[in-house]
């Protein structure tokens, strides 16, 4: 995501001092490798046992800790490329924005996935080995992959149809709206955004009232997955939050001139790395069964009946 629509960076046309410069390098870089540290032993966590493989919710909650380390990678990736080198060739500029673009479309898609499989997993749950399979899991993770890949390549295509080919020689600041100029392609990026924010929160809502109210709410574990959607919903609250940058850049500019490359950098922590960070708490502490093959991995122990 970038400080536009996507957050891939939010350095912009104000340049910082030096220390400054360093300071906020030396933030992202610390908090972008410890969560991807994180990351990758939940990864790895998951690789060796194989009592997660059989589970859709381990499988979709893998799939969006490998989506979000990808995204994390290239997030920290073009900050720190947007101080040193500033502008890069428009290919690349592209071909990482698409890659941002469709971890960054796939997050919200996954969390109600997960959402809706807690909710079977509470209210159904007679049938929910019957609904919830490895493969129809696999084929959902394909379907966000497919939606995300559907809603962002049009913009590809009407770009290399309607830019000339002096455009792709040139180098640019690496922001969405840089690489993909169109107006056009602004206003089909902010309905698109709507219809993610309306449709996914939604789903969010309706699988944690259903069971807020479900007959076995009393039981310790409905209690358990009840806020675990609560959690969700605050990590969408957070990714969803890029879909308005624009508009609070605007705002900011117009509040905070003087404090403005500050008030972006304090939007890129929260709308960028913060929401990373919450996944493995949900599941890397919270879940009894993934907190103890993680301190398996971690602590190096002896196998785990």
């Amino acid at each position: 995501m970038n400080t536009s629509s996507v957050n891939i960076t939010v350095v912009t046309v104000y340049r910082d001092p030096f220390v400054k410069a360093v300071a906020k390098n030396v933030t992202v870089m610390i908090l972008g490798i410890s969560i991807i540290y994180i990351n990758a032993s939940l990864i790895h966590t998951f690789r060796k046992h194989q009592i997660f493989y059989t589970n859709p919710l381990y499988i979709l909650f893998i799939h969006l800790v490998v989506n979000d380390t990808i995204q994390l990678m290239l997030t920290v990736l073009l900050f720190l490329l947007s101080y040193i080198i500033y502008k890069i060739n428009v290919p690349i500029c592209c071909a990482l924005t698409l890659i941002a673009l469709f971890t960054t479309e796939n997050t919200p898609l996954n969390l109600a996935c997960m959402a809706m499989e807690c909710y079977i997993a509470v209210c159904f749950p007679l049938h929910h080995t019957q609904i919830c399979t490895v493969r129809r899991t696999r084929m959902l993770i394909g379907l966000i992959w497919f939606v995300s890949v559907s809603s962002v390549l049009p913009d590809l295509f009407f770009t290399l149809a309607t830019e000339p080919l002096n455009f792709f020689k040139t180098k640019v600041f690496c922001l969405r709206e840089n690489v993909f100029p169109s107006p056009h392609l602004i206003r089909k990026r902010d309905i698109t955004y709507i219809a993610y924010l309306i449709i996914v929160s939604l789903t969010i809502a309706y699988t944690y009232f259903r069971i807020l109210f479900t007959a076995k709410l009393a039981d310790k574990g409905a209690k358990k997955t009840r806020n675990t959607i609560l959690l969700h919903g605050f990590q969408l609250l957070l990714c969803m939050s890029a879909y308005v940058t624009p508009l609070l850049k605007a705002a900011l500019k117009e509040w905070f001139p003087e404090n403005y490359p500050y008030s972006l950098f304090a939007c890129y922590i929260i709308v960028q790395i913060l929401p990373r960070s919450i996944s493995p708490i949900i599941y890397g502490v919270r879940d009894n069964t993934f907190r103890r093959y993680l301190r398996k991995q971690l602590l190096c122990e002896g196998n785990i009946q």
